[in-house]
């Protein structure tokens, strides 16, 4: 059996969640021969064709240290997937994906003891594990240049877009920001764009920093929190303008999902977003983001159907035949 750690699930972990259950939604079908389980608390949300395999949790740091290892010493799978982190103490053969290296770039954005905790546990899964994946080349650069971890043990598998989010709607309603209220994600940035464009401001993810959700509803913005999948598909389709206005990204989900939708970008001129969009967004200039706003709105037509054809390039299906295909490689040693 191939188990993939799914902690995340059932947890609102954003980017990592909707990774985790894209993966684990199509591992079945594009591997027949293979038997595939999860860990996780909410056995419920396990997709069809994978054993869901029971764990609950308490704190973080004793379910990597003793927990999940113990699980893991009694099943013997023959590769286990984490995210991140590898358990303290396994020693079977391992993948781990590590998404991005905000912490290292960007350090100021995060708070010390998570900063710490990640500078402890991400290096040494990437030198540690016997596959890694990423999902973009710009975090594979980072984890070549930051650990010394050749290039060519470093997979590069780009996220899906979920058939949820497909072209619709009126585009004409408010301008939308999907992400964490964190100062990386800039989200002051999409409110002074949608001031400029004069339409309202929704927010769409957890508060992780109460001033800077207060900002946000004094100037205005509708803050949302966590919504479903369905209700955010609708909110890209009513959307005049996504704005992606973070300093760092390791892929920027939320872009390929707006695009997918028929829905204008405005992104930060940053690698992994230039990655993921290619000429198919506005990049602000600087942190200019009013400016790119109205440009955005302009071209809407143009920037709406190239969008739609750039997201088309994007699979879950594809992302789990790379991953597969580093599972079938790390067996094989």
């Amino acid at each position: 059996m191939i188990v993939i750690d799914a902690d995340v699930l059932g947890r609102q972990r954003t980017g990592d969640e909707t990774y985790v259950t894209n993966l684990l939604r199509e591992l079945p079908a594009v591997a027949t021969d293979l038997r595939f389980g999860a860990v996780t608390r909410f056995p419920e949300l396990v997709p069809d064709g994978v054993e869901p395999i029971l764990l609950g949790a308490g704190s973080q740091e004793l379910r990597m240290a003793w927990t999940l290892p113990r699980l893991l010493r009694r099943l013997e799978p023959e590769l286990a997937h984490f995210q991140h982190a590898l358990p303290l103490g396994y020693r079977g053969r391992s993948v781990v994906t590590i998404h991005d290296l905000s912490f290292e770039r960007e350090p100021e954005t995060m708070g010390l003891l998570d900063r710490l905790t990640f500078k402890a546990v991400v290096p040494r899964a990437a030198k540690r594990a016997d596959g890694v994946v990423t999902v973009s080349e710009r975090t594979q650069r980072d984890i070549v240049e930051l650990y010394g971890v050749p290039a060519e043990r470093i997979a590069v598998t780009p996220n899906g877009v979920d058939p949820a989010f497909a072209p619709g709607g009126t585009h004409d309603r408010h301008v939308l920001f999907v992400g964490a209220i964190q100062s990386r994600k800039n989200p002051l940035a999409a409110l002074a764009a949608a001031k400029a464009v004069e339409l309202p401001l929704v927010v769409v993810g957890p508060e992780r920093e109460p001033e800077l959700a207060a900002a946000l509803r004094a100037g205005g913005a509708d803050l949302r929190g966590y919504v479903e999948k369905g209700e955010l598909a609708e909110l890209y389709r009513e959307a005049a303008l996504l704005v992606m206005s973070s300093r760092f990204e390791g892929f920027g989900l939320p872009v390929v999902e707006a695009m997918a939708c028929g829905t204008p970008v405005v992104a930060a001129d940053e690698p992994a977003l230039r990655e993921v969009a290619g000429a198919a967004a506005v990049y602000a200039v600087g942190d200019d983001f009013p400016a790119a706003a109205r440009d955005a709105l302009a071209r809407a037509a143009e920037l709406s159907h190239a969008g739609i054809e750039r997201a088309a390039g994007f699979s879950w299906a594809e992302t789990a035949r790379r991953t597969v295909a580093v599972y079938r490689e790390v067996l094989a040693r």
